[in-house]
């Protein structure tokens, strides 16, 4: 399984960040990787998040909508 489909297996099951891709399959680049899956036209949000005082971004796969809407 490639970085990618394991980042979008892994999104599709919820919210991810570097740590949880770095454990989940050794992604050193998750922002690299997430951009490539943008690029092929999934809707994923990164949210900047703030925890024990560090700063990371949280990225979640977006729901898309029935008929577009």
């Amino acid at each position: 399984m490639s970085q990618n489909e394991w980042v979008l297996a892994a999104l599709q099951k919820g919210p991810i960040s570097a740590i949880d891709a770095f454990t989940g399959c050794g992604c050193m680049r998750l922002a690299a990787r997430v951009r490539e899956l943008r690029q092929q036209g999934h809707n994923i949000v990164s949210t900047m998040v703030t925890e024990n005082g560090k700063a990371f971004a949280r990225y979640t796969l977006a729901k898309e909508k029935k008929n577009g809407r």
